[in-house]
């Protein structure tokens, strides 16, 4: 049996609020997120205290003599408060609507910090060495190639004018840039459900590592296809279906918000 009309634009419309509702989880978890890295990272730079960025467990942090490798490292935390704000901002319609100009010059500084950063943080790991595990490397690596090649993709369709294609890499690309934020929230999800570093251990190669790092960034993008099929999609039950995923993807990403406000970042505030 068919959907009716009425059935279908209730679907239609759940699947729309459960975006809105990841939306604003992830704008709460993000600003809280900004507001750590300005509080631990803005403020000791500011002051010329850099050793005090050891103070927070690091892989690799400040090191004596190393100046290229810490002001890449400054540039490289520091930016990232730039960009996941810049990246909220680009995703409020609101914004992109009634504010044009913004929205495009903002998206042009979005694009450019995320190639910087990716080049950066693959400069970071292959150069300066920091990393755990050639594991988690190249985990970290996959997710800074996928932050150039969707940040070009999205440029290209910008240029032909294929808007709602744009949009769509554009989402992908923010997906792709916040994958260091997602696996802070499931490394701190993981051991608050778990009440302990299950299947993890100190070079980030453990099962629960592996599958968290490459999950940090693959889960969000296939959430993301999945709301994109559901809303091209003519099926009202595929739409409540896929609504049911992203809301219990948005559950996920609110206990590791959560934890990781508590256990990562008000600590060091």
């Amino acid at each position: 049996m068919k959907y009716s009309s009425v059935a279908y634009s209730r679907a239609a419309a759940m699947l729309r609020r459960v975006g809105l509702i990841w939306f604003i989880t992830a704008a709460i978890g993000q600003l809280a997120f900004i507001a750590f890295i300005v509080a631990f990272y803005g403020l000791r730079t500011a002051g010329g205290n850099l050793e005090s960025w050891n103070e927070k467990p690091l892989i690799t942090g400040h090191v004596p003599g190393d100046g290229a490798g810490n002001m890449m490292f400054a540039i490289h935390v520091l930016l990232a408060a730039v960009i996941t704000l810049g990246g909220l901002a680009q995703l409020i319609p609101q914004i992109r609507d009634r504010y044009r100009p913004f929205h495009r010059w903002n998206g042009r500084v979005f694009i450019a910090l995320a190639l910087i950063m990716a080049l950066g943080g693959l400069w970071l790991t292959w150069v300066r060495g920091s990393y755990l595990s050639y594991v988690s490397a190249l985990s970290v690596s996959l997710n800074g190639v996928l932050i150039i090649a969707f940040a070009v993709l999205t440029v290209r369709d910008a240029m032909r004018r294929r808007i709602d294609a744009h949009r769509r890499w554009a989402m992908r690309t923010f997906m792709v840039v916040n994958g260091v934020w997602f696996f802070r929230l499931g490394v701190s999800s993981w051991i608050l459900l778990n009440q302990s570093p299950r299947w993890m251990n100190s070079t980030l190669s453990g099962p629960a590592d592996i599958a968290l790092s490459l999950g940090s960034y693959l889960v969000p993008l296939l959430g993301l296809q999945l709301y994109f099929v559901a809303a091209d999609s003519s099926s009202g039950r595929f739409k409540f279906v896929a609504a049911g995923i992203v809301t219990l993807l948005t559950g996920l990403m609110a206990v590791g918000a959560f934890a990781a406000i508590n256990m990562m970042w008000l600590p060091y505030m």
